[in-house]
């Protein structure tokens, strides 16, 4: 007899919640396959047999919030119960058919008027059925942890927003011109989230403090750089890491992003892909935000947020033209980043951004 338990869930994960029993008491199981899933507050997870035989007793039943160790199921040896096929019934005896008579001609029957009746009544509006139904869903594991960390956010954090614009042309202009061989060489597109991390990067190199963490009455500097990368998935925003992000090219960076994306539509990352992280880049605009005040993601103390790139008239050497501006937004922790500090590091991110042929020099 084995038990199975609740695994390590990774950093900072103590807690799920079990979501779907993919076996029944009774039933045979191998070792290894899997028996439930459940949800934790950053990935879904399958847990499988300690060893072969039969699932006798399911300890924790669907919806049970459970800790790591905590006793799942309980697994015996030997062979699940045999399920004879039943026996077939016979069919019932039919009783031979009676003989058939013909029945006499009905008599006739004197026609009678049509009664007249009254038209039924239309309901009003008021006495009408509406729809106003109410329905209770419980939060998900990872919902509840995420609302639970956002105002945990704003109540421990002196969060501030600054706010600044960045002309696209230069970008956008070398995406078209390098769209074809850039995918050609290293088979992935060349995006514009690349050119926001390696200037974010570049950024942190020059004002560490948004690249550190606060740990009681210390300040945690971080000598590497972990970007973060908002991911919208069905149950929640998520968000992976690119690990060391300053010794990745563009394309590692964009081929990167997008298995991130492409894992998190089949909630297929790992608690690996998403622990850690010094930074967090957010970009509303893929939804059609044109400006929000993104949220810090603790313990971090920056987050950096990119909307919608619209065409608008802006002054450029004397006159008006129309150009492709993309508004971005900085909010940071007031305890340890200030206000001139974090208005540089967004105006630093600008000017990359502007002339990109200068991320070749400080990255």
């Amino acid at each position: 007899m084995s038990d199975i338990l609740v695994p390590q869930l990774g950093e900072s994960v103590v807690e799920a919640r079990v979501a779907k029993w993919l076996k029944h008491e009774g039933d045979r199981v191998e070792t290894g396959e899997p028996v439930v899933e459940l949800e934790t507050d950053k990935i879904d997870l399958e847990v499988g047999a300690s060893h072969a035989g039969v699932l006798s007793s399911i300890r924790q039943r669907e919806g049970a919030d459970v800790k790591v160790g905590e006793v799942l199921a309980v697994i015996t040896d030997g062979a699940g119960p045999s399920r004879a096929p039943a026996a077939p019934v016979p069919a019932a005896a039919q009783p031979a058919p009676a003989a058939v008579l013909e029945p006499p001609p009905p008599p006739p029957v004197p026609a009678t008027p049509p009664i007249a009746r009254e038209p039924e009544a239309t309901p009003s509006a008021a006495t009408r059925r509406s729809d106003r139904r109410e329905e209770r869903v419980r939060m998900s594991k990872r919902r509840a942890t995420i609302a639970r960390r956002l105002v945990e956010a704003q109540r421990t954090a002196a969060m501030l927003t600054t706010f600044n614009e960045i002309d696209m042309t230069v970008v956008m202009g070398l995406r078209k011109k390098r769209k074809e061989a850039f995918e050609k060489e290293y088979g992935v597109g060349l995006g514009l989230m690349s050119f926001f991390v390696k200037a974010a990067v570049a950024a942190l190199r020059a004002f560490p403090q948004l690249n550190a963490e606060i740990q009681g009455d210390e300040i945690v500097y971080k000598h590497y750089f972990d970007i973060g990368i908002a991911v919208g998935a069905e149950g929640g925003l998520v968000v992976p890491v690119l690990r060391n992000a300053d010794q990745m090219s563009f394309a590692q960076i964009e081929a990167a992003i997008r298995g991130f994306a492409a894992r998190a539509e089949k909630n297929a990352l790992t608690l690996d892909d998403l622990m850690g992280g010094t930074f967090t880049i957010t970009n509303g605009g893929v939804f059609g935000s044109l400006m929000s005040t993104p949220i810090l993601n603790p313990p971090q103390v920056g987050i950096l947020g990119l909307h919608k790139i619209q065409d608008r008239a802006v002054p450029v050497n004397g006159q008006v033209l129309i150009r492709p501006m993309m508004y971005v937004a900085l909010s940071y922790d007031h305890r340890l980043v200030d206000g001139r500090e974090a208005v540089q590091f967004l105006v630093r991110i600008k000017d990359l951004v502007e002339d990109p042929a200068n991320l070749l020099l400080v990255t």
